[in-house]
């Protein structure tokens, strides 16, 4: 790129005309210098916004960068909001942050834009989990919360959760309202950036021994626990958040054989130990597998930075070590709620669970199974909570999940919790081992009762502008286009939920989705596979879920099925990620 865009340079003008610091007005001078215009553009050509998991992004100065202005605007929009929203009430917010490089920083940054608008702000002493943050809305009987983390992204990157008085992610309209209040923000003097002291209070110890008491209640096998105190496990919070309550949330329940990663267990925004702090990837628990061999562990268990997800690893019926996608774990879950629900005689019919549109479907079949009715909704755990909320008075919650790791059992939060999961998948391994099998055995259980379900998600990273119209383009030409047949199985339905409309590929016929709008296709074939495409709301890259099945008569066709099923997934990715 040998120029900027007019566009892009009167926005980097504003900046260098305006009141930001020196420090940030001499970032953007010196890659003016270096004619950094590629890095610039990508900076500036937009405003950081809220997506499925609110607002994430590089560090770095620019409009579309995270820095204490960009929050601090997001933070005066939300203000706004709630002032509008609760005129004649003494507003109250928690703000918590994980282990991020800058986050304590920008948290202060938060609490003084809040408190400097009379607003009450709890503010964690030190870095806690994303689920813990929406346990204290509302226990505390906040308006709402911020988090700052940015998941399972690359060190570079930072983030914004905003949150509402249910402890649950802003979703729309309210999502939408504060960027408007953002926007109406003409000039960073309008932000109040200088903190009242007497706003803030720092809270910590009470909420944790809280929150960890509302985790002990959902436990469902306290017995098995006590036999198998034993157990042998191994944890990993990869640098991040869990290391401070999943070790005390362990102890608790009964667990007395529980191996720390040491090498993971500092607090460190740059994971000097991992790549990528994601619980997917086979390399970020590299460490915690070393350690479970060495010390012939039973189960390896790690976090993502701020805690709401959580990867497993158990050993096959080869005796290796396997790492379970998010779609296994989440089966094993809910088949294990349903089945000890069941058996202490707690289904009555007005209990249910939750997933997403693009969660395997082998959770559907398990809840229809035991009678209990499983909702579906779009990607992002914030729509599981607006649901839960909608069902409060309604409905008994059992558990939710997603295939991207992230479960909830219990209504304590609204949001994804590992520190919750790990538990309850810690209280399952000891169940099965009290009746002499393993969580291996009980996943091919599933299997074998209600057929084999394997998922794979691939990604396709299109980085910065022009990254982002590809993916448009990429969207648009699959409703133009969209493929006829999918590894030789004819496509019978196509679901838009951008235009809201399910439709019969053969006949034409359509109905309605009764799902709010998004940018998402569905492609269901006549043998059962589906394949989803979505570009992500957090990362610049399209996404391919792809769930296929098969019947599974016996344990030692195990092998063979595998192999037959990720052939065809790969077929069905390849069929359709060739031209992209």
């Amino acid at each position: 790129m040998e120029s900027l865009d007019p566009q892009i340079k009167e926005k980097i003008d504003h900046w260098l005309n305006s009141n930001y610091d020196e420090a940030t007005k001499n970032a953007i001078r010196q890659k003016l210098d270096n004619q950094e215009y590629q890095e610039l553009t990508d900076a500036f050509y937009k405003d950081l916004e809220f997506g499925t998991g609110g607002m994430r992004g590089i560090m770095g100065v620019g409009s579309n960068r995270v820095n204490k202005y960009t929050f601090g605007m997001a933070t005066q929009g939300y203000s706004n909001l709630l002032k509008q929203n609760y005129p004649d009430e003494q507003i109250k917010v928690v703000i918590a942050h994980d282990c991020r490089n800058n986050s304590e920083e920008l948290a202060q940054v938060v609490a003084d834009v809040f408190s400097a608008n009379g607003i009450y702000v709890y503010l964690f002493e030190g870095l806690r989990p994303t689920p813990e943050l929406s346990f204290a809305i509302r226990e505390l009987d906040c308006h709402g919360g911020v988090m700052l983390t940015a998941s399972h992204n690359p060190k570079e990157y930072n983030g914004y959760k905003a949150y509402n008085e249910h402890g649950c992610q802003l979703v729309s309209p309210q999502d939408k309202q504060v960027m408007e209040e953002v926007q109406k923000i003409e000039n960073i003097d309008d932000v109040k950036f200088e903190g009242d002291a007497e706003n803030i209070e720092k809270i910590g110890k009470n909420i944790d021994k809280k929150y960890l008491d509302a985790i002990l209640d959902v436990t469902m096998s306290r017995e098995a626990i006590s036999r198998q105190s034993d157990l042998s496990i191994v944890f990993s919070p990869i640098h991040g958040t869990s290391g401070v309550l999943v070790p005390p949330a362990l102890k608790r329940c009964g667990f007395n054989n529980v191996t720390l990663v040491e090498e993971q267990m500092s607090y460190d925004g740059n994971f000097p130990t991992v790549e990528y702090p994601n619980p997917e990837e086979k390399e970020a628990l590299t460490m915690a597998l070393n350690k479970a061999k060495e010390i012939d562990a039973e189960l390896v268990m790690a976090t993502d930075p701020d805690a709401d997800r959580v990867g497993i690893a158990i050993e096959d019926n080869h005796d290796e070590w396997m790492l379970l996608n998010g779609n296994q774990t989440g089966a094993l879950i809910i088949n294990y709620l349903l089945h000890t629900w069941k058996k202490a005689d707690k289904l009555d019919g007005d209990e249910y669970i939750v997933k997403t549109i693009v969660t395997s479907y082998l959770i559907d079949t398990i809840a229809e199974h035991y009678g209990v009715d499983c909702y579906n909704t779009l990607t992002g755990f914030k729509y599981i909570g607006e649901l839960m909320t909608e069902l409060e008075n309604e409905k008994q919650f059992i558990a939710g999940g997603e295939e991207s790791y992230g479960y909830l059992i219990g209504d304590h939060v609204r949001d994804k919790d590992a520190i919750v999961s790990i538990v309850i998948i810690a209280e399952m391994a000891a169940y099965y081992k009290d009746q002499d099998t393993n969580l291996f055995d009980a996943l091919l259980d599933i299997y074998l009762r209600h057929g084999y379900y394997r998922e794979k998600l691939v990604s396709v990273y299109k980085r910065g502008r022009e990254g982002a119209e590809e993916i448009k383009q990429i969207l648009k030409n699959y409703r133009e286009n969209p493929p006829q047949t999918l590894a030789g199985s004819e496509v019978v339905t196509i679901k838009d939920y951008k235009t809201q409309v399910s439709k019969n590929a053969q006949t034409g016929e359509t109905e309605n989705i009764d799902l709010p709008e998004s940018n998402v296709l569905q492609f269901f074939t006549g043998d059962g596979s589906i394949v989803s495409v979505r570009p992500s709301g957090t990362e610049p890259k399209i996404k391919f879920y792809c769930s296929v099945n098969t019947d599974l008569p016996n344990r030692n066709g195990f092998d063979n099925k595998t192999h037959v099923l990720e052939e065809k997934m790969d077929t069905i990715i390849q069929e359709l990620t060739e031209n992209t």
